[in-house]
């Protein structure tokens, strides 16, 4: 079974990744409720709005860093023959961890409207991305099984 940055090499299959990728983004933000949840859908609502495109473009430039940090988590889930939505659901934390240091990394280098409205959001992102995981797990399966 490939890796999902061996998935990522070939142009056509990143494309779908993406796109998928954007649909689960989607979804996750549309299941999101109470004062986090609005908030978040404002920030998502905004940015589509100011710059269509955005949410897509920005997820094809991190996939290859999101990759490299859950890999080691598929490996260790296809070795050990688990169920991928409950393996990821198990290890949510680190996994999102993992990806939320990339996310980190890049946000101390944005400036304006990005970099505020992500200082803004991050202390609930560890719970968001770990809500995620069923869906992350899809992914996966869909497109590195």
């Amino acid at each position: 079974m490939p890796s999902l940055s061996e998935v990522l090499s070939d142009p056509a299959r990143r494309r779908k990744v993406v796109d998928d990728g954007v649909a689960v983004i989607e979804a996750e933000v549309a299941d999101k409720g109470g004062l986090s949840g609005f908030a978040i859908k404002g920030a998502f609502g905004m940015v589509q709005k100011v710059k269509p495109g955005f949410v897509g473009g920005t997820l094809n430039h991190l996939l290859d860093d999101f990759a490299k940090k859950i890999d080691p988590f598929w490996i260790d889930c296809l070795a050990q023959k688990a169920d991928p939505r409950s393996f990821f659901v198990k290890n949510g934390t680190p996994i999102a961890n993992a990806l939320l240091s990339i996310t980190d990394d890049r946000a101390r280098h944005a400036a304006g409207p990005v970099r505020n409205t992500y200082d803004k959001l991050r202390p609930q992102a560890e719970k968001h991305v770990v809500d995620a995981m069923p869906r992350l797990a899809g992914l996966l399966q869909r497109h590195a099984s």
